[in-house]
């Protein structure tokens, strides 16, 4: 999966529906070009300090490594917003966010949300 590095496009993506969670705001942005998708992640100040944004990004990078291939869309940029819940919310729970998240915002029905 392809990161976002451009502010450019955070800035497209903040136009683009987005989807709350606990741990997180997801927002999907439809490059209609048919490439992989990307993600992008990002956490403001109002969160903490250095060393707390850090950790909320490493953990939501690696839940998106393990989660979301399977469940992004081609040809979408995601922007993920750290929030502080994913500081201390259980790695499973952040898991089960990113896939009910992208299914709230294709609009699939979420298959983990009926097992």
């Amino acid at each position: 999966m392809e990161r976002l590095l451009r502010r450019r496009d955070f800035l497209a993506a903040a136009k683009a529906p987005s989807c709350a969670t606990p741990s997180f705001v997801m927002r999907a942005k439809d490059r209609k070009d048919g490439k992989a998708p990307r993600v992008g992640f990002t956490c403001t100040k109002k969160i903490g300090n250095a060393v707390i944004r850090n950790r909320i990004r490493r953990r939501l990078k690696e839940a998106v490594r393990l989660s979301m291939a399977e469940h992004a869309a081609q040809s979408h940029d995601y922007v993920l917003i750290g929030r502080p819940a994913a500081l201390t919310r259980d790695f499973e729970a952040i898991r089960k966010d990113i896939i009910s998240a992208l299914h709230k915002l294709h609009g699939t029905p979420n298959r983990t949300e009926q097992t």
